[in-house]
C-alpha cells in the first residue's frame, strides 16, 4: 500500500493484494452397513484474487468523505474430481475447465462529527466472494442415526459451475460519548447478495437425502447492531447485541427455499465482557455470549436451540516478564448443538480449562 503525499485534507491510498487458494482432498467413503471402503476420492483445485484498489479520504471541517474503487482479476483453475473402487479401478475422471474475469467493486461513505459527543456516519458499497474449493469440488455423504432407529445418509454434491457472489449494501449509524468513559453506538445495515451459494435439497428418498451447492438469486439480510463501553478507572464493561432478519430470494431448482431464513443464521447474538485491571499486567475478565436460535438446514426441518455461555480470563505475573495465564471457556457446560438432523448431533466446545505461560519482551 502506498500513500502519496496530496495535501493535508487528503488521505490517498494505492495499493494491490493477491490471495491464493490451492488445496487437495483425499478421502475414503465407507459402506454404513458392511463398514468396508466402497470408494476412494481425490479432488482439488486453484483459485487466485489480484486486487488493486485506490481510495481517497477527504476532510472538509467537521466531515470525511471517503471514496475508493477495486479492481479484481479473479481466477478459477485446475479443478478436477477422481473416484476409483477400494481395489483403485477409475470409474470418474474429471477435469475442470479454466474461469477467470475482472470484477469491480466500488465504496463511498461519509463521517459527520455533530458535536464533541456525537458523530453520525454512512456508507454504501459492493464487494464479491469467490466459492472455495471445498464448494466447487468436494462431495461427501453424512451417515447420521435416526432417533427411532436406522440412518439418514444424506449426500452434498460438489458444483463446479458455481458463480462468483456480489454483494451490495449500505448501512448508517452514530457513535454517543455523553461522558469520558462511556459511548454507545448503533449500527442500521441492509445488504443484499446476489448469486448467494446454498446447499440445496434436491430429493427425499427413504432414508436418503440428496443436496447439491447452488446459487440462489440471493440473500437479503437487514438488521441493527449496538455497541456499549463503560470505562470506570480499573473496571470495564464492552456490550454488543446484533439482530438480523435474513431471507433466500430463490426460483427454478431451488424455488423451495425461497423466502425462508438461511442455514445456521441466527437472528440474535450477543456479548458482554467485564474486565478488571488492577495492574499494567494483571487482568480478569468474564465473558457472557448468547446465539439464538437457528435452523440446521435449508428447508427448515431442524432447529438448533439457542445457547448461552460464559468464559473467563486471567493473567498473572509470576516473576519478571513471565506471566501465567488461565481461561476457561462454557464454564456452565452448556450443551451447544452444532448439527442436529432427525435426531443427530453434533455438540460444541464443552466446559473446557486452559492454562498456559506468557513472556512479555519489550
Amino acid at each position: 500500500e502506498l500513500r502519496p503525499p496530496v495535501g493535508g485534507n487528503h488521505v490517498l491510498r494505492l495499493g494491490a493484494d493477491y490471495r491464493l487458494s490451492d488445496g487437495d482432498m483425499a478421502e475414503d467413503a465407507y459402506s454404513a452397513v458392511t463398514g468396508l471402503v466402497t470408494a476412494r476420492r481425490r479432488a482439488g483445485g486453484k483459485t487466485g484474487d489480484l486486487g488493486l484498489f485506490l481510495e481517497d479520504d477527504w476532510t472538509l471541517g467537521p466531515v470525511v468523505l471517503t471514496a475508493g474503487a477495486r479492481a479484481d482479476r479473479w481466477s478459477i483453475s485446475e479443478g478436477y474430481f477422481v473416484e476409483t473402487t477400494a481395489a483403485g479401478t477409475p470409474t470418474t475422471d474429471l477435469a475442470f475447465a479454466r474461469r477467470d474475469g475482472w470484477q469491480s467493486s466500488f465504496r463511498g461513505g461519509a463521517v459527520v462529527t455533530a458535536s464533541s459527543t456525537l458523530s453520525l456516519r454512512a456508507a454504501a458499497y459492493t464487494g464479491l466472494r469467490l466459492p472455495t474449493l471445498n464448494e466447487l469440488y468436494r462431495s461427501f455423504n453424512v451417515v447420521a442415526p435416526r432417533s427411532g432407529g436406522g440412518v439418514t445418509i444424506t449426500t452434498t454434491q460438489r458444483n463446479d459451475a458455481l458463480r462468483i457472489e456480489e454483494l451490495e449494501g449500505f448501512e448508517a449509524g452514530f457513535d454517543f460519548t455523553p461522558l469520558p468513559g462511556l459511548s454507545f453506538s448503533a449500527t442500521a445495515f441492509d445488504n443484499r447478495i446476489k448469486n448467494a451459494i446454498a446447499n440445496v435439497t434436491l430429493g427425499v428418498s427413504g432414508n436418503t437425502v440428496t443436496r447439491q451447492r447452488q446459487n440462489v438469486d440471493a440473500v437479503q439480510a437487514r438488521g441493527i447492531e449496538l455497541g456499549t463501553k463503560v470505562r470506570l478507572g480499573k473496571v470495564s464493561f464492552d456490550g454488543s447485541l446484533a439482530y438480523t432478519d435474513a431471507q433466500l430470494n430463490a426460483s427454478g431448482a431451488s424455488a423451495s427455499l425461497n423466502g425462508k431464513r438461511p442455514a445456521q443464521t441466527p437472528r440474535w447474538a450477543g456479548t458482554a465482557t467485564l474486565s478488571y485491571r488492577p495492574a499494567q499486567r494483571t487482568s480478569l475478565g468474564l465473558t457472557l455470549r448468547h446465539i439464538g436460535s437457528q435452523f440446521e438446514d435449508d428447508l427448515e426441518t431442524d432447529l438448533l436451540p439457542p445457547a448461552t455461555t460464559i468464559d473467563a480470563f486471567a493473567q498473572l505475573p509470576l516473576y519478571g516478564p513471565v506471566s501465567l495465564v488461565l481461561r476457561g471457556e462454557n464454564l456452565g457446560g452448556e450443551t451447544i448443538v452444532t448439527r442436529l438432523q432427525d435426531g443427530s448431533m453434533d455438540i460444541g466446545t464443552p466446559r473446557t480449562f486452559w492454562a498456559g505461560i506468557r513472556v512479555e519482551i519489550r
